[in-house]
């Protein structure tokens, strides 16, 4: 009997001061998907959200209204009822040899990229069983024609040589666009993205005068960040948002840790010192350094 894997997207800020194209992804088995749904449904109707659940909206009054629903989500995240993926670029590492090709299509060449190795896939399915991958991604801001291109395109996963070993199909037809209104993962998805867009681009201090206060709003996503970086912790106790989250010595962890971020380099590249961070500056080496790079060629 084969299996199957839900796969939830969204992307947010193509274009931040210091780090950019950031994209989401909440992986569900589908012997959970309901039960999490359920879970996830009822955080939110006790926590009294019964709009859209996003980002955007977090403020002073609702702050803790969206720690009561992000603790539901990441307890799910905790017990890898949720794996939860987040990839994005760092501006002072400026791709060269691009083609114009590359330049037209970098949206849809980084989203191939994101799926095809954010998850770590490949070591999914030690039983060889074949496993089915169903993937909704948050409405796609390009023409109608180019996004059936994108799906198409990603659709042929299943024939590059990792997914053929792990036997991992990609049916078209199980490849659609959903709006986040509807699907509460996605909208959970979208508040840890948010967030950690928020703080690596420093949007709690954008505006300020040395020793100013940041408004209600800017404080209530800034302490919603932390509260979020809470639970990571407990995960990765020496998580850092802004690079590659360790895999400990093991490839593997790629699939297994519920929680990952992944900072994506081109192979070739040349530094921008215009696009580090000011408390950087003065760094020779790269925090951290990403250790799952890949070249966006979209092959």
């Amino acid at each position: 009997m084969s299996r199957e894997f839900i796969i939830y997207t969204d992307e947010s800020d193509r274009d931040g001061k210091y780090f950019a194209n950031f994209y989401g992804g909440a992986l569900i088995r589908s012997a959970d998907v309901d039960a999490v749904r359920a879970e996830l449904e009822t955080a939110a109707a006790a926590a009294g959200l019964t709009a859209e659940i996003k980002w955007q909206k977090v403020s002073s009054g609702y702050l803790d209204r969206y720690k009561s629903m992000m603790d539901a989500f990441l307890r799910l995240v905790a017990e890898d009822r949720i794996k939860v993926r987040i990839m994005f670029t760092q501006r002072r590492f400026v791709p060269v040899g691009l083609s114009q090709y590359h330049r037209e299509h970098a949206y849809h060449l980084l989203y191939y990229q994101f799926i095809k190795h954010a998850f770590g896939l490949q070591f999914a399915n030690q039983r060889k069983q074949p496993v089915r991958l169903r993937i909704y991604l948050d409405k796609l801001p390009d023409k109608q024609e180019k996004n059936a291109v994108f799906t198409a395109f990603l659709a042929g996963l299943e024939n590059c040589r990792e997914f053929r070993r792990a036997r991992i199909h990609v049916p078209q037809d199980q490849i659609a666009e959903v709006d986040s209104h509807d699907h509460v993962v996605l909208q959970c998805l979208d508040v840890v993205l948010g967030a950690m867009q928020f703080r690596l681009n420093d949007k709690h201090r954008e505006g300020l005068r040395e020793g100013e206060k940041p408004g209600s709003r800017t404080a209530a996503k800034e302490e919603l960040y932390r509260h979020i970086c809470t639970w990571l912790r407990r995960l990765h106790p020496n998580f850092n948002a802004g690079i590659t989250t360790s895999t400990s010595g093991c490839i593997r962890n790629r699939w297994k840790h519920s929680y990952r971020h992944w900072l994506f380099r081109s192979r070739e590249w040349q530094y921008d010192v215009s696009k580090v961070k000011p408390k950087l500056k003065r760094k020779t080496e790269d925090p951290g350094g990403a250790t799952h790079e890949a070249t966006p060629s979209g092959t």
